[in-house]
């Protein structure tokens, strides 16, 4: 992304503005969504670095270790399984948010905690491609996250090497 700086320049204001927090949408849920989203695509940097970064923002470990879970994981309230399933759902392509998704999200979120997490699950939509597509080497701490949180389900880095 350096070899075009004003594209490079673009993205960290972006980011920055995604992620900072603007009502109860925490950063690990912000990042458990980025995890969400990047499975969905197979992005497997962006599986590793969403799920260190989880790790890092205060994810409870239970929901690390059990992430693949959240439908069905007691360590998940209603409230971020349906962040969860809009993520997912909103990160397929034909987009698959439909009319339920939407009356599940916005019992438990207004419409501003909805446009983080579109932010969200929009910036990754970005960096899945950006990362797939170059093959991004992927760092060592993700790596080991990656292994950690993610490889009983045969997480690997794949083409990141």
């Amino acid at each position: 992304m350096q070899r075009r700086p004003a594209i490079s320049k673009a993205f960290i204001n972006l980011n920055k503005a995604v992620m900072a927090n603007e009502g109860r949408v925490t950063s690990a849920l912000k990042r458990m969504i980025a995890w969400v989203s990047s499975n969905s695509t197979g992005c497997r940097y962006c599986q590793a670095h969403a799920i260190r970064a989880a790790e890092r923002y205060g994810a409870e470990e239970e929901q690390l270790d059990n992430i693949w879970e959240y439908r069905t994981h007691h360590a998940f309230s209603e409230a971020e399984r349906a962040a969860l399933d809009f993520s997912l759902a909103a990160s397929l392509v034909p987009n698959a948010v439909d009319e339920t998704i939407k009356e599940r999200l916005y019992e438990h979120w207004n419409e501003g905690e909805i446009v983080e997490m579109l932010g969200v699950i929009s910036l990754f939509g970005y960096l899945n491609r950006w990362n797939d597509s170059m093959g991004t080497s992927i760092e060592g701490g993700a790596v080991e996250s990656g292994e950690q949180y993610l490889g009983k389900h045969g997480w690997e880095k794949g083409k990141h090497v």
